[in-house]
């Protein structure tokens, strides 16, 4: 026989309730006083150890209790504006640490549900600080206030005398014992216990219409006992039939007593600390996998090329090779057809031990049977009816607006979270109208492009963008178009939605074009910011490609913009600085409308609007000064600078001609508007309002013909924003009042009304 201990953390939180609490585990409840709190726990522990063999292992060998004070400032959230307290607050954070059984440190946080492991005990402070910061700084106020009230626990420990001698086993069958620890270190088993399955996500994990797929995985594991690679497109179902074939086989453990364990590749040089030690880890899971069994589902099987070495040859992959080239390993695994193939470029001896399974994409008919199967199970288990407007009308947007991805796993990732959407708000039907604002939310688009019975007012369109817009009725005019030919359906649904080069001087308006497009397309439901701005200068040098786009493992700038935000514009700013490298790196982007790295992996660039800024052209004032922008001219001097193949792929370039004073005036009083809109003034209820003469003096004063309207902001932070906050300043009680603001004697004159 030997004890294990647990931590037993008591919070009083009542006059006659303690809440009981076992750090690293998922056992607590709540009972009348501590003893009865233990009690109940201790027995719980053991009616699961006798009736099952296991127990939730303790993480530690020996624990301390100690309480960090963190310091927050709670922050105020109203719509998309933040209204952080003057006061930071100091929140009180419980931590129960202490070694494990590895030879590490492990500290967990009870109330933030939150654990880490570390290797020096002298972070542990700092470690806590970073944690909870994170944790506190996404809470609303009124949870902080919670925590800070929260009563302090009371350490305890409840022994746990076992078996020593006693296996322990894994859900699927699979025997727990020492010799087996790396393989509970870096994978999880397959198929998860109940227990996980029920916090899970609460569809089922079936491959729908796939049926031949499955049978297919689960006669070249079981009766041949190959290596599987699953290759198809992004949401053609390759895990589905992965999950339903793995349980499939265990179901019938009596027969084949296979077990299936989940890897991702991280893990494995996660934990080694010094050279060599990977290798070693995965000589030990192999040995453990052969003793139990096993089969190794690796999750990530491009990451193998990757990870280990500084290139495929000295990899994973190429360490795993000789193993699987004996037999003593079985891997399967996914992947999209351009990461095979640059798999069987970088490493043809890893992709030679895989028998190949294909996924094509389902057809219209066989896309719309997965959805009458959603729609039946979300009825009868989640009592949500799936209308069939809402599911054509699901598949018709996915199928124009999500071309990059595949059915029926788009289809199933949207519904779903519109069936989760709906939980939220204790909804009994899903509609068109629920599908549009889910849509809505997800990509910002407004509902006039995703509505054929909304119909595009082209006058209220040109006017929207003339009034945003100062002075160019050009590019106002390039603008519409695009916005014609996307509500038409008539852009190619192969490259970019549409790619722009603005060309002009300094401070006419290009960069504000740009933003006033995205808030267009893409601001309606977007949390971030739809435009993506990249200045194109920090990328002169021919080093700065990998930068730019990514290489090995490393993820470029634009890679990772575009990938968080796909529905999006993408502004590359002064183009003609960056490097003649760059310019042949977005050829495809602008061609295709996507990005395929060394491993296959794909950015898709179909749902972005491409402008380029330049100020190519506008360095000779003649032609382009005032005479409203020659095209020409700059079309001729862009040919000159950039490469033919590279101009040939941009749809429009628009120029952009010099501002003069009228178009500068029109421009200060946009800005004088936008004055009101700042925290500020919307804290203190205020109002503004301007007369002419201050109006016309900033227009004057803030006016440069080099410069364009670049000058004013200047003015306005120098002759009113700055005497303004002075004014405020002085008088910290102000509140709800309309301030006129005239220009008079040479300064700037505040008159409350």
């Amino acid at each position: 026989m030997s004890t294990l201990v647990y931590p037993l953390l008591h919070y009083p939180i009542g006059t006659a309730q303690v809440l009981g609490i076992l750090p690293g585990t998922a056992h607590q409840l709540v009972d009348t006083d501590t003893r009865r709190v233990k009690s109940a726990l201790t027995t719980h522990l053991k009616r699961q150890y006798k009736k099952f063999g296991e127990y939730s292992v303790p993480p530690f060998l020996s624990f301390k209790l100690k309480t960090f004070t963190i310091s927050v400032r709670p922050v105020y959230r109203q719509k998309q504006r933040s209204y952080p307290s003057q006061e930071a607050l100091a929140v009180p954070i419980d931590a129960v640490f202490g070694p494990n059984h590895q030879g590490e440190f492990c500290c967990f946080l009870p109330l933030l549900n939150e654990q880490f492991y570390y290797h020096d005990e002298k972070i542990l402070p700092a470690l806590v600080q970073n944690f909870s910061t994170q944790y506190l700084n996404r809470q609303a106020p009124e949870d902080l206030y919670r925590l800070v009230r929260y009563p302090r626990p009371i350490l305890d420990e409840i022994p746990l005398r076992v078996h020593s001698n006693r296996q322990h086993r894994f859900t699927n069958g699979a025997n727990f014992n020492p010799a087996f620890e790396v393989l509970q270190q870096l994978a999880e088993p397959y198929p998860p216990t109940k227990k996980l399955r029920r916090n899970m996500a609460s569809f089922p994990e079936a491959a729908w219409e796939l049926e031949a797929q499955v049978d297919e995985v689960v006669e070249k594991v079981v009766s041949t006992r190959s290596s599987v690679l699953m290759v198809g497109g992004h949401g053609t179902g390759k895990s589905a039939i992965l999950r339903q074939a793995i349980r499939k086989i265990t179901a019938k453990k009596a027969k084949t007593a296979l077990t299936f364990w989940q890897l991702m590749t991280q893990r494995i040089t996660a934990r080694a600390k010094y050279l060599g030690e990977w290798q070693e880890n995965v000589e030990e899971l192999i040995y453990a996998l052969e003793s139990a069994n096993g089969i190794l589902w690796v999750l990530d099987v491009v990451q193998l090329l990757q990870t280990g070495g500084e290139g495929p040859e000295d990899s994973i992959a190429a360490f795993l090779t000789p193993f699987l080239q004996a037999g003593k390993l079985q891997l399967v695994g996914e992947v999209t057809p351009p990461q095979l193939e640059s798999m069987r470029r970088l490493l043809p001896g890893f992709v030679e031990n895989f028998q190949v399974v294909v996924v094509e994409e389902l057809p219209e008919h066989r896309v719309k049977r997965v959805f009458d199967h959603l729609a039946n199970f979300s009825a009868q288990n989640q009592k949500i009816q799936l209308t069939k407007s809402a599911r054509a009308l699901t598949y018709r947007l996915l199928q124009r607006y999500y071309s990059y991805e595949r059915f029926p796993g788009k289809g199933i990732k949207f519904l779903g979270q519109c069936l989760s959407q709906a939980q939220k708000v204790e909804a009994d039907q899903i509609g068109p109208p629920e599908v549009i604002a889910n849509f809505v939310e997800q990509t910002g688009m407004p509902e006039l492009f995703l509505r054929d019975d909304l119909l595009l007012d082209a006058a209220t369109l040109r006017q929207h963008f003339e009034s945003r817009i100062i002075g160019q009725e050009q590019a106002v005019q390039h603008l519409c178009d695009v916005v014609k030919i996307f509500k038409a359906g008539l852009n190619s649904p192969f490259k970019p939605l549409a790619t722009l080069l603005f060309s002009g001087p300094t401070g006419v308006g290009k960069t504000a074009s740009t933003k006033v497009l995205a808030e267009y397309f893409f601001g309606k439901g977007q949390q971030k910011s739809p435009l993506i701005r990249i200045d194109m200068s920090e990328f002169q040098h021919p080093g700065m490609l990998a930068r730019f786009i990514g290489a090995g493992g490393e993820v470029g700038k634009l890679v990772q913009e575009v990938r968080e935000r796909p529905f999006s514009v993408l502004l590359l700013d002064e183009i003609e600085k960056a490097d003649p490298s760059i310019f042949d790196a977005l050829l495809t982007v602008l061609d295709e409308g996507r990005l395929v790295d060394a491993y296959g992996r794909v950015t898709n660039f179909r749902n972005t609007i491409i402008i380029m800024t330049s100020n190519i052209g506008a360095s000779n004032r003649t032609p382009v000064g005032f005479g409203g922008g020659n095209a020409t001219n700059y079309e001729s001097a862009i040919a000159k600078f950039f490469r033919p193949e590279f101009v040939n792929r941009i749809d429009h370039i628009v120029p952009f001609k010099a501002l003069d004073p009228k178009h500068i005036l029109a421009i200060t009083k946009l800005e004088l508007q936008a004055l009101s809109k700042r925290e500020g003034i919307q804290k203190r209820q205020l109002q503004l309002t301007f007369s002419e003469g201050l109006e016309q003096y900033l227009a004057e004063v803030g006016y440069d013909e080099r410069y364009g309207a670049r000058p004013l902001q200047r003015a306005l932070e120098r002759e009113l924003i700055a005497p303004l906050a002075q004014w405020l300043v002085k008088r910290p009680q102000l509140q709800q009042t309309t301030l006129h603001l005239d220009w008079e004697s040479e300064q700037l004159s505040i008159q409350p009304r």
